[in-house]
């Protein structure tokens, strides 16, 4: 039911008198009565301005008195201060729903200011609980939320008051619901711009905290939201943030790339193609630390997570190269190609040397359907050599010259060899079909190249058989077939 205007006239007296008298229990319930009467539309589209500049009034006291406690040691032993400052919160963050006149209104009064000193100085102190202070605080966050829902001046705001040091330190507040509500404030003001002021040196640890919260509390909805409609879009940031991060959070984020990938249509990733030519430079530069994993070199944790992210990057330049249009100039990186085919014949020679990470095996423990395996015991190169291969059938789609490239580089025997089953890799046939298909479509040297490998020895006919294709000899050229590998 609608609040009457004398409704509205007593409980603009009655805030009036919170901001006049010492403070009683009788004034935390004239707020929540305020609080409770904002949830009306009618009442929040009604409430003058006097009525707000009173509860302004109100928030400035409790901030210099909280201010005032902190400097003298002392301590409010009911907590009634922290009570009144979060259902001051509460009333704004009402007032606010669905009410760009009240936005607009608390904006002018200056409620953001005022708002933001209180949230700085509740999340630096220790007011005995934590609970009591969490309270106001998570009010707080959701008050500023509300009011940039939809307004772009309060957006601002709110973003040049707090950028970045508030921010970042209610990030850090040891409270979920608080560093989430506070990266959905971030979420809300976040524009291409705001998301270029991330990406400078000095601003770069807010968004490097979001990250590791990703990694750490995957299950904040605000932070990957966050990161994969806003951070994943700027090729800048991206790469600012992967300079600065270690191996273990650079596979966070690279995860979060492949994700994002996998959710969107083929034609409408957000992700920009900067962002591919920088990773694709990436794999290239540190591939090689893969192959530490295969000599037991790789004793610390660093080197592993190094190696780890090698594996993380081929995953996402293998999804970018799948059949996506926009990074398919990828195809015309040659030294990526090269990169690739020189690493699987690296790969494939040492797992061939000794029994090591790379070697063939025929076991399939670690893919147990019940889940009973250790998760530490999984090999890290699990598809590695799979991968690898797809890449190149992806290099190598509608492009002769990288087909040539492959031929030139002796790439097609060394996929030929790897299409034995491989409990590292699984679908490793699969892929080595893929590419091969890729190889020899159109490309008459290529397919030369393959019949004439019936007479060289282990990599013959036979081969493809296994692979389930054959080649046919027509009208002077070789058609690749399909055929049952029982036949």
């Amino acid at each position: 039911m609608a609040a009457t205007a004398g409704n509205n006239m007593d409980i603009s007296a009655s805030i009036a008198g919170v901001l006049k008298d010492k403070h009683s229990p009788a004034h935390l319930q004239v707020l929540k009565t305020f609080t409770a009467a904002l949830r009306d539309e009618e009442y929040r589209d009604a409430v003058e301005q006097e009525t707000f500049s009173s509860l302004l009034g109100v928030l400035a006291r409790l901030q210099e008195e909280l201010q005032e406690e902190l400097q003298d040691a002392q301590r409010d032993s009911d907590g009634l201060q922290l009570q009144l400052t979060a259902e001051c919160f509460r009333a704004q963050r009402n007032s606010c729903v669905q009410s760009k006149r009240n936005q607009n209104l608390l904006r002018e009064l200056g409620f953001i200011d005022v708002s933001l000193k209180l949230l700085s100085l509740l999340q630096a102190s220790d007011f005995g609980s934590q609970d009591a202070a969490f309270e106001p605080l998570r009010s707080g966050i959701q008050f500023l939320g509300n009011l940039g829902v939809g307004n772009q001046m309060c957006k601002d705001d709110i973003w040049q008051l707090s950028f970045p040091e508030i921010l970042l330190q209610l990030l850090s507040v040891e409270d979920e619901k608080v560093v989430d509500y506070t990266c959905m404030v971030l979420h809300t003001c976040l524009d291409e711009a705001k998301v270029e002021d991330l990406s400078k040196p000095q601003n770069i640890k807010l968004a490097l905290r979001l990250m590791e919260l990703c990694r750490t509390q995957p299950d904040l909805d605000w932070t990957v939201l966050t990161v994969t409609q806003h951070f994943l879009k700027s090729s800048a940031l991206v790469e600012s943030m992967y300079s600065e991060m270690c191996h273990n959070e650079r596979v966070t984020l690279l995860e979060l790339l492949l994700a994002q990938m996998r959710e969107e249509d083929l034609d409408e990733c957000g992700i920009h193609t900067s962002v591919a030519h920088f990773l694709a430079s990436s794999f290239q530069q540190g591939c090689g630390a893969v192959l530490t994993l295969a000599t037991g070199s790789a004793s610390s944790e660093d080197v592993l997570q190094e190696a780890l992210t090698v594996i993380s990057l081929l995953d996402v330049l293998c999804e970018m190269t799948s059949d996506r249009k926009q990074f398919m100039f990828l195809q015309d990186h040659l030294d990526l190609l090269v990169t690739t085919v020189e690493l699987l014949k690296q790969v494939h020679a040492i797992g061939k040397a000794s029994k090591n990470i790379f070697s063939t095996t025929q076991n399939f423990s670690s893919f147990a359907e019940d889940g009973d395996e250790d998760p530490s015991s999984y090999s890290p190169v699990i598809s590695f050599k799979a991968h690898l291969i797809r890449l190149i059938g992806n290099l190598c789609h509608s492009h002769t010259s990288n087909q040539n490239k492959v031929r030139e580089l002796e790439g097609i025997p060394l996929i030929l060899d790897n299409c034995n089953i491989d409990g590292n890799n699984p679908f490793i046939s699969q892929w080595a079909i893929f590419a091969i298909r890729n190889l020899l479509e159109h490309n008459t040297q290529n397919q030369e190249l393959v019949a004439g490998l019936e007479q060289r020895g282990p990599v013959d006919y036979s081969a493809l058989k296994e692979l389930g294709l054959l080649m046919e000899e027509r009208d002077g050229g070789f058609l690749l077939k399909t055929v049952r590998k029982d036949s």
